[in-house]
Order: C-alpha cells, then sequence, then structure tokens
C-alpha cells in the first residue's frame, strides 16, 4: 500500500525554514515585546508594499479581521451587507456579529464565488441604499469578479469589503489591464494567517489593508478598545491586537510566499494533466458528464490554489474511499451559510439558492500544498481512477 497522502503537512514547510523562525521567535523574546510594537509595525509595511495598499493594520485573527474592517467603514446595526452563500461562516458571521443583516446572493458554478449577475439582481429588487456594501469572497485563492464588482459598487454606490481570507498574492486583471492583487481593490480587505492558510502564522492572526489613511486609523482605535493612546477610549473597539510572535513568524515566512504559490500553481496544473490523462474528466469543462470537473480559473485571475478542489459524482463515497487509502480529502463547503441553523432568522429556504446548494454536495478538496510530491499526486488520481472503474 502506498504511504498516506496528507491533505496538508506543515511539517514540511517548518523543516526547510526552521532556523529562520526560530531565529525570529528568540528575537521577539529577546526585545520581551510581545503586543504589537515593532514586529508588528514593520510587518504591516511589508504586508501592505505586497498587497500594493496604502495601509495594513494587523489584527487577532482573520474573522476579527473581517469585523473590523465592517466597522471601520461604518457599518451599523441594521444595515445590510450582501455577500456569497458559499464560503466559511465567519463571512457572514461578522456582518451579524456587528449587528448588521447579510444578504445572499448565488454563486457562479464555475468559479464558485459571487455571481456578480446575481448580485446585480439581487440589488435592483430592494430599494435603492438598503444594501450598503457587497463582501465578495476570493474563494480557494482566486478573485471574485472586481471589475463587475466595481461597476455595480459606482452604480449602487456601495462599499466593497475583499474577503481574501485564501487569497494572499491572488491578483486580477482590471478592464485596463491594469494587475492588482487582492488586498487592494476594495474599500477595506481581511486577511487570514490561520496555520493552514498559504501564509500562515502559528497560531491565529489576521490583517486588514485599505488604501484610505482615515479607514486604516480607525482600524488601529478599533483593534485596541477604541483607544488612539493608552487609557484613552473614543469609542468601543474590542482587544484584537496581533501579538509580536506571530507577526515574527510571518516576516519569516512572506519572503517565501511568492515562491510557495508558484509551487503551488505548478501542483495544480500537474492534477489538471493527471486527470486529463486518466480519462476521468473528458476533457472537462463544467456542463461535462465525466465524473470529475475540474476547476476553472478566469483569464483575469491569478489563482493561488489556496485549494485545489473538484466537483465529484458520488463525492461522499469516493471521499469514504480515499481516506480507506489515508489519502486526505475535505468539503469546503458541506452546509451553504443560508442554510445554516444560525441564520434561520433570515428567511432562506432550501431551493433559493441552488448553486450553492449543489456546490456543497459536490465539492471535493485534494491534497494541496507547495511540498507535496509529484509521486503524492499521481496516487491520488489513480486512487480515484480506481474508485470509478
Amino acid at each position: 500500500m502506498h504511504p498516506p497522502v496528507p491533505m496538508l503537512d506543515l511539517r514540511r514547510q517548518y523543516n526547510s525554514i526552521a532556523p529562520e523562525v526560530l531565529e525570529a521567535v528568540g528575537r521577539v523574546c529577546a526585545s520581551q515585546q510581545y503586543i504589537l510594537g515593532p514586529e508588528v509595525e514593520v510587518l504591516e509595511r511589508e504586508l501592505a508594499s505586497y498587497c500594493g495598499a496604502r495601509d495594513a493594520v494587523g489584527c487577532s485573527s482573520g474573522t476579527d479581521a473581517l469585523w473590523l474592517a465592517l466597522a471601520a467603514i461604518g457599518v451599523q446595526p441594521g444595515d445590510q451587507i450582501l455577500t456569497t452563500p458559499f464560503s466559511f461562516f465567519a463571512s457572514a458571521s461578522s456582518i451579524a456579529r456587528i449587528g448588521a443583516r447579510p444578504v445572499f446572493a448565488d454563486i457562479d458554478p464555475r468559479t464558485f464565488n459571487l455571481d456578480p449577475a446575481k448580485v446585480a439582481s439581487s440589488l435592483r429588487a430592494v430599494p435603492r441604499n438598503k444594501i450598503r456594501a457587497v463582501l465578495p469572497v476570493h474563494l480557494y485563492g482566486q478573485c471574485a469578479d472586481m471589475d463587475a464588482f466595481q461597476q455595480l459598487a459606482d452604480e449602487f454606490r456601495l462599499q466593497i469589503i475583499e474577503d481574501a481570507a485564501q487569497a494572499i498574492g491572488a491578483s486580477w486583471k482590471t478592464g485596463s489591464d491594469t494587475i492588482r492583487r487582492a488586498g487592494s481593490m476594495g474599500t477595506a480587505a481581511a486577511f487570514s494567517f490561520y496555520p493552514t492558510k498559504n501564509l500562515s502564522a502559528y497560531g491565529e492572526a489576521g490583517l486588514v489593508t485599505t488604501n484610505d489613511p482615515d479607514i486604516a486609523a480607525h482600524l488601529r482605535r478599533l483593534r485596541n478598545h477604541g483607544s488612539p493612546r493608552r487609557y484613552f477610549h473614543e469609542e468601543f473597539g474590542w482587544n484584537s491586537r496581533l501579538d509580536a510572535m506571530q507577526a515574527a513568524v510571518l516576516r519569516v515566512k512572506l519572503k517565501y510566499i511568492e515562491d510557495w504559490n508558484r509551487a503551488r500553481r505548478d501542483r495544480a496544473a500537474l492534477y489538471d494533466r493527471l486527470f486529463a490523462e486518466s480519462g476521468l474528466t473528458s476533457g472537462s469543462g463544467f456542463e461535462s458528464t465525466a465524473p470529475i470537473q475540474l476547476p476553472f480559473t478566469s483569464q483575469k485571475a491569478h489563482h493561488v490554489f489556496h485549494q485545489y478542489v473538484v466537483r465529484a459524482y458520488r463525492r461522499d463515497e469516493l471521499r469514504e474511499f480515499l481516506s480507506a487509502r489515508k489519502i486526505g480529502t475535505e468539503i469546503y463547503y458541506p452546509v451553504p451559510l443560508h442554510l445554516q441553523p444560525t441564520f434561520v432568522y433570515l428567511g432562506y429556504r432550501e431551493g433559493d439558492l441552488p448553486e450553492a446548494e449543489r456546490a456543497a454536495k459536490e465539492v471535493l478538496a485534494l491534497p494541496m500544498f507547495p511540498e507535496l510530491t509529484e509521486e503524492e499526486q499521481r496516487w491520488v488520481v489513480a486512487s480515484i481512477a480506481d474508485f470509478y472503474c
């Protein structure tokens, strides 16, 4: 039997950078400055530059990054924020947490991202100015259609909050052929550095980027109990500060993110080729009746493959088969947000957002990380072929 193939193996990454990480951690210990401070400030400058944004503000998690971004742009209780039903819970829970109301529109079945056409229909179905902002998610590492969302934002006077939690280093080619990175295209953008992300901390960490200096200043107050300086509080904020240890680790890893993202793209391309050679996709394509449908990448998108996600016929049975062979897989996401019990008060029912509901029944994430070997990928695809034979 082939050795196990993990969904993700962080040990391989750590082994390649351990001396640098340990030196960075030692530096923080020697400084005795553990919360915010110089290490965080330098990381903020480095990430702002990397994303092409004016400012970056570190915080304690990607969830808090979303929450802080919404608060900093002035979202109030009772406001409505339009977002996707096919994402991690935080994309919508952050809206509810601030007292606003999530409004869901369906996804593009090819990219799994929020569908601008469905958003436009939703916006035209309600009185103008009822919806305050749109929150597209750059799901699995591919940017949403930011040209279309910017047009809608201009037409309906909306603010855009990018949920870039899975998309560090991803980019979008705009209508003017300008390439802009995730984190530079909205009013603000939220990143997560959860340990499974492309750029990952050794614990919880997040960050908000923005091109508006007033929003950046507001973010810095909000993450620190609404305080511009110690013991003076201008508003109610939160304890959402980034600790220096995580910042130091992220600074080490940031030097490698382009190489790691390139490796992910290479592994995605190899999966594509191996599936094509196996005959499982019959040329792939969304309308294919083959048992496996491959991920679609827009020509305008630079995809960084946080996840490599296929649509699979008899998905749950396939997953059990792969698990028996000790091949890791995951389902992102088995229950769309509009059908989560906590959002029952919104009034959505099964059938309201059919593409998100169908995706939840079909998607399967396969092993994907920079150190994944060709031999492991060949075993994954061969095992899937064995299942369908």
